[in-house]
């Protein structure tokens, strides 16, 4: 059994305020959690407008599914989200 780890740094350049920034968020969240069945959490930059660190986890038999998974993730972010991954990075455990 393979866990996947996305690890993805994003910034937020039309959020104003924390209570944007979260509401995006919580829909980006809600969106990954029913389409892709990973789990997801904010990791970093909790108090900054436009500014946030996500990581994303999933479980598979084969590595090469995650990593499909993980590629339709960041996808699906770069066209529905109004921001831009700075940085990504996958951990395999």
């Amino acid at each position: 059994m393979i866990i996947g780890h996305l690890n993805l740094e994003i910034y937020l350049p039309y959020s104003h305020s924390l209570k944007e920034k979260r509401k995006r968020m919580k829909s980006l969240k809600d969106r990954l959690r029913i389409k892709y069945n990973v789990s997801y959490s904010e990791l970093e930059f909790l108090d900054k407008w436009q500014r946030t660190r996500i990581g994303l986890v999933t479980i598979n038999n084969q590595k090469i599914i995650i990593d499909k998974i993980f590629q339709q993730i960041i996808q699906e972010i770069e066209i529905n989200l109004d921001g831009e991954i700075i940085n990504k990075y996958v951990d395999y455990y």
